[in-house]
């Protein structure tokens, strides 16, 4: 049947919405609808897109002024006498046509200070438990459509923040390397408010609400990154603790491990520690003595759980524990 569309043609210089009818086949997306525009009335439409299986994040535009994915937004959710309105993403100059500039993002991801592995762990060592791959892992699903970063009105309607802000879609990243155990960089929560504008955030979910890959960006990432800022920075008993032992005494700014990698600019390039953190002792009680308490086998560290011909956990009558003495004396 014959569908109706309004399509924005222009670019950086203006433009305007173009009619459209078009022949729609059960089944079809808004991407094979402006495939077959091309083919037929406007071979010269730009539109940027690749895979065409919700994978590559390339067909990001907004439909019907929502940011969607055109390969994933199937022409069944519309009614037969609704007209199809199809714009560029918003927040992001104009190149031409359906086709934006979102450099914007790619300068932020370079300035975000990527994985650094423990020192003295070459790749191929590194081993995590399954509980902290799960942790991170949903995060790692992003495409990188940035339709977060469209729909997020503190860079969509105020221009001037996109200096200071870099988005849901590198918060994730931060809160992702910030759960890692084997990330040997310096304080990554610290780093998302003091550069990378965690704090103009205020949670409206709308990020959330048109990820295609359902990623809780907001209740998973940037809710309990904000919260462990909080804590740092406004606790009070936190803040009077940090003061007495002179602990985590770094400004903001310089709270990252210097990046090696290539192309980090900025902040994240690495700056020297204002402070560090000083050397503690072992905990000891009222008479200046520490606890002792002592735990013996016949094999140093205990058998192998995967041995064949061990018994694990050791018999008890192999095992010795001494508590520590209540007796001061």
């Amino acid at each position: 049947m014959k569908r109706h569309f309004r399509v924005w043609r222009g670019d950086a210089s203006g433009g305007d919405l173009t009619e459209f009818d078009v022949d729609v086949n059960e089944g079809e997306v808004v991407l094979d609808i402006i495939h077959r525009l091309q083919a037929t009335q406007a071979p010269d439409l730009a539109c940027r897109w690749n895979c065409k299986a919700g994978k590559c994040g390339s067909c990001s535009m907004e439909i019907n002024g929502k940011p969607r994915l055109g390969c994933m937004t199937r022409m069944s959710t519309f009614t037969e006498d609704e007209t199809i309105t199809i714009t560029p993403l918003r927040t992001f100059p104009v190149i031409r046509d359906l086709v934006t500039d979102v450099s914007f993002n790619y300068e932020k991801a370079r300035e975000t200070p990527a994985f650094a592995p423990p020192v003295g762990v070459a790749p191929g060592e590194y081993r995590m438990q399954q509980v902290d791959v799960e942790r991170s892992q949903e995060f790692r699903k992003c495409i990188e459509c940035f339709l977060c970063q469209n729909t997020c009105h503190v860079v969509r309607d105020h221009e001037e923040n996109k200096e200071a802000f870099s988005g849901p879609r590198y918060f994730i990243r931060a809160a992702e390397l910030d759960m890692h155990p084997l990330d040997a960089r310096g304080d990554r929560k610290e780093y998302a408010q003091s550069s990378q504008g965690l704090g103009y955030c205020n949670i409206t979910k709308c990020c959330t609400e048109v990820c295609p890959e359902h990623i809780k960006i907001t209740d998973n990432a940037i809710i309990p990154m904000k919260e462990r800022v909080v804590d740092r920075r406004y606790d009070p008993l936190v803040w009077l603790g940090r003061k007495i032992f002179r602990r985590d005494e770094l400004e903001d700014t310089e709270s990252m491990a210097p990046s090696g990698s290539t192309g980090v600019t900025g902040v994240a390039a690495g700056l020297p520690l204002s402070s560090s953190r000083l050397p503690e002792g072992p905990p000891v009680g009222a008479d200046g003595h520490m606890d002792v308490a002592e735990l013996a086998a016949p094999i140093q560290g205990g058998p192998s759980p995967f041995g064949e011909d061990v018994t694990f956990p050791l018999p008890p009558e192999e095992i010795v524990y001494t508590h520590p003495s209540t007796d001061k004396h």
